[in-house]
């Protein structure tokens, strides 16, 4: 029971730290469109830092680079 608690407690931990890092990370997305694109783009309004954080998550969907090694040999 006391492995099954520590695992539980470590993914609870990990799931936590990466969802910190990508609301961190979401930080220059909100501040950049707010700060550039809503006074060079008509019709474009602020966002908040949750919205920044789904763009962040959707532009990585999006455009991620996807490299594949095809070794033959």
């Amino acid at each position: 029971m006391d492995k099954f608690l520590f695992l539980v407690t470590g993914a609870v931990v990990v799931i936590a730290t990466i969802l910190f890092i990508s609301f961190l990370l979401s930080w220059p997305v909100y501040m950049l469109w707010n700060g550039c694109l809503v006074d060079a783009v008509t019709g474009v309004k602020e966002i908040t830092w949750l919205q920044g954080w789904g763009l962040s998550a959707l532009f990585g969907l999006l455009f991620k680079s996807s490299t594949s090694t095809n070794s033959k040999g």
